[in-house]
C-alpha cells in the first residue's frame, strides 16, 4: 500500500519542493492550503489539494479526516498556537514535521548544534505577534512545543533550516546576486568577501524534511544546510561559474562603501557573524546535500525563466558605481 503525505502550504517555494521530492518517492500526496497563491500542481492528477486555513483548528482537523496521512510536512506554521493545534490534530499519523528555523537559535556559536545551542525565549506577546522581529522565538516556542508532545507519545519532529535558496524562490534575495553577475563584470562585495551565512539548497530541504519524517527521532529537532558552506565572496564566483561568465569580485568595506552613501548591512545575504548549522545529525539518517555546483547550476536555470530580478533588495547600482570608482583611484 503507498503511503500518503499531507504538505501544509505546498504551492510556494519549500512546499513546493516537499510535494516533488514526495512524489518522487513514491508517495500520494495531498496540498492544504487556502488557494491565495498559484498552484504549480493544478494540473497534476497526483496531487490532491483540501481548500482550509490552517490557522482555523476545524479546517485542520477536516484535511486531517479526509486525507488520513501517514506523514505531515506543515511548512506554514508560524505562531506557536499553529504548532500546538497539529501536534494533537496529527497525534496518531507516523510523522509530523514541523519547519521551524536557523532563526531559533539565540546563542552566536559555530556551529549551531541540536540540544546544546540555546534557543530563543518567546513572551506571549511574541507568540501573537507577526512581524520579523518575533520570527526566531515564535519558530523555536514550535521546536518545544515538538518536544513536549513527544514526551506525549506523538511522532513529531522539527527541521530547522538556514538560509534556503533555490528555483522558485520568492524572498528573490539569491536573485539579486544572480542578477548582478548576469548583467555586470564587476560585482561589489561587502567587506573582505570573507563573511559567512550558511544556506540550504531547496531540494536537500525538502529531502531532508522527508527522510525526517520517516527515519527521525520524536522530539528531536534536525539542522539542515548545505555540507559545503561557501563565504559570500565564494558564493558570488559559483555564481558565476555556473552562468559561464567572467566577474570580478570587488571587496567594499565599511568605510569604502560610505563613499557610495551605502553600509554593508544594505547587501542581501551579508552577515557580520558568520552563522553556521552543524548538520551531522540529519547526515546520520542518510541525508546528504547536492553539490554545490550542480544546486546553483537549478537556480540559476530558473531564475533566467522567471521574471524576477531581486530589485526589492538592490542597495542601488549607482551608488555601488561610485564606490568602485573611488577603489580604482585608491
Amino acid at each position: 500500500m503507498t503511503d500518503s503525505a499531507l504538505v501544509v502550504g505546498g504551492t510556494r517555494f519549500i512546499g513546493r519542493h516537499v510535494v516533488e521530492d514526495l512524489l518522487d518517492n513514491g508517495y500520494e500526496v495531498t496540498i492544504f492550503n487556502r488557494g491565495n497563491h498559484d498552484n504549480p500542481f493544478s494540473g497534476n492528477d497526483d496531487v490532491a489539494r483540501v481548500e482550509g486555513d490552517r490557522t482555523n483548528d476545524t479546517d485542520l482537523r477536516a484535511a486531517a479526516l479526509s486525507v488520513k496521512p501517514d506523514i505531515v510536512v506543515d511548512c506554514v506554521a508560524y505562531r506557536p498556537a499553529d504548532v500546538e493545534a497539529a501536534v494533537e490534530i496529527f497525534s496518531d499519523v507516523d510523522g509530523y514535521v514541523y519547519v521551524s528555523s536557523g532563526s531559533a537559535y539565540a546563542a552566536e556559536e559555530i556551529p549551531k548544534r541540536e540540544g546544546e545551542t540555546e534557543l530563543c525565549g518567546c513572551t506571549p506577546e511574541q507568540a501573537e505577534d507577526d512581524s520579523m522581529d518575533s520570527y526566531g522565538a515564535r519558530k523555536a516556542e514550535g521546536d518545544r512545543i515538538v518536544d513536549r508532545a513527544a514526551k506525549d507519545g506523538v511522532n513529531v519532529m522539527s527541521v530547522r533550516p538556514c538560509i534556503v535558496y533555490g528555483p522558485h524562490d520568492y524572498t528573490e534575495r539569491m536573485d539579486y546576486w544572480l542578477d548582478r553577475v548576469l548583467n555586470y563584470d564587476r560585482v561589489v562585495v561587502p567587506g573582505d568577501g570573507q563573511h559567512v551565512w550558511h544556506r540550504a539548497y531547496v531540494e536537500d530541504v525538502a529531502s531532508a524534511l522527508r527522510i525526517v519524517a520517516e527515519e527521525g527521532d520524536p522530539g528531536e529537532a534536525y539542522n539542515v544546510g548545505d555540507r559545503r558552506l561557501v563565504t559570500i565572496e565564494e558564493m558570488v564566483d559559483l555564481v558565476a561559474d555556473a552562468a559561464d561568465t567572467e566577474c570580478d569580485v570587488v571587496r567594499a568595506s565599511e568605510r569604502e562603501l560610505s563613499t557610495g552613501g551605502l553600509s554593508t548591512s544594505d547587501f542581501v545575504l551579508y552577515r557580520e557573524y558568520p552563522h553556521v548549522l552543524g548538520t551531522a545529525k540529519l547526515a546520520a539518517l542518510g541525508w546528504d546535500s547536492t553539490p554545490l555546483s550542480e544546486a546553483m547550476a537549478r537556480t540559476l536555470a530558473e531564475h533566467r525563466e522567471s521574471d524576477r530580478d531581486g530589485s526589492e533588495h538592490d542597495p542601488g547600482r549607482e551608488a555601488e558605481e561610485r564606490v568602485i570608482g573611488v577603489l580604482d583611484t585608491v
